[in-house]
């Protein structure tokens, strides 16, 4: 298939190496000019994803209407609160015979709506069943160097879901299919969240214990506004629910857990952000869920707490005290 990937971060520059040995041909769009030149001449994305050489036959662009000319497939692989931005400019073109394939974890700030709600509003000529979420436990940095990883393609219709299923399966990334995609879209951006809590305390210190408290009840929360938001249950117990929270909870790759981190040892947000170079969904999501959770009347302590560390300067080992000692509950 003739194939375009929006962003050419670590995600967007992986996918586009794995579609082109899966034989598509690939075009990868990025933002910036300088940074689709520098990659055409080197072969290299040196600020996202150093060691791994791009193969010559995928094209690089930062032309986004040449990007997308002609194509069968699109990947948009950019962070969630600029996806709308990026596809306002695509509005009238007709992808009436286009599939779409959004892996950005997030739920966008002040609409609250998913990417695939999104793309839908913003792109009126694209088929609602020709929207796909591939989601699931997957970071850039291990799937470019071929580990083992499975993901989840999830629409409406499980036909589009097989197709995208299709064009991505590989040996090294195995893909199933899901007609949720609003349990599967939530999971990998909630999870996120919760990775923030998971890497405070890691930061803190405060032991295997308490981060596995964290992250049981912290897929039930998901779970519990997940099935709120029109979601299946069984979905929080697979790739893009469980899955995705138990790597990005543990992983030395993750910027949400690393955020966590920086901020359990007493680090303020706005310094941490000021030094890193790739996004963290989560702080912003963190923000999406609690509104989420308040319009649905839906409990979240531990995203409520994460929020109040983050946008309220709570420290860490209060908000702990304050969720342990809470009226005592039932576990389901």
């Amino acid at each position: 298939m003739h194939v375009s990937v929006l962003g050419a971060g670590s995600w967007g520059t992986t996918l586009a190496i794995l579609l082109a040995e899966h034989h598509h041909d690939v075009t990868l769009w990025s933002f910036s000019p300088s940074q689709a030149e520098q990659m055409h001449s080197t072969r290299f994305n040196p600020e996202f994803l150093p060691e791994i050489e791009i193969p010559s036959r995928i094209e690089i662009t930062a032309d986004l209407h040449h990007a997308v000319r002609g194509c069968e497939l699109i990947v948009a692989a950019v962070p969630s609160q600029y996806l709308r931005s990026v596809v306002e400019p695509l509005k009238d073109l007709d992808f009436s015979r286009t599939v779409f394939v959004n892996v950005a974890k997030g739920i966008e700030n002040g609409t609250l709506m998913t990417m695939s709600e999104v793309l839908g509003q913003v792109v009126p000529r694209l088929p609602p069943d020709q929207i796909v979420t591939l989601s699931g436990p997957s970071h850039a940095e291990e799937v470019s160097k071929r580990v083992p990883t499975t993901v989840v393609a999830a629409s409406t219709n499980l036909g589009t879901a097989r197709l995208v299923q299709e064009a991505f399966m590989l040996p090294y990334f195995r893909v199933y299919v899901s007609n949720d995609i609003r349990g599967v879209e939530l999971g990998g951006s909630l999870k996120n969240v919760i990775a923030i809590s998971a890497g405070i305390i890691d930061g803190a210190e405060l032991g295997d214990n308490t981060k596995a408290a964290v992250m049981t009840r912290g897929i039930a929360e998901i779970a519990r506004l997940g099935v709120a938001l029109g979601a299946h249950i069984r979905t929080f117990s697979g790739l893009s629910g469980i899955g995705d929270l138990m790597v990005t909870c543990m992983s030395r790759h993750s910027r949400n857990r690393y955020v966590g981190v920086e901020i359990g040892k007493g680090r303020k947000l706005p310094e941490i952000l000021g030094q890193m170079v790739m996004v963290a969904e989560g702080i912003a999501t963190t923000q999406s869920a609690y509104d989420l959770a308040r319009k649905t009347g839906v409990e979240v302590p531990i995203v409520a707490e994460v929020h109040k560390i983050l946008f309220e300067g709570k420290d860490p080992l209060a908000a702990c005290h304050d969720l342990m000692t809470r009226d005592p509950k039932g576990e389901m």
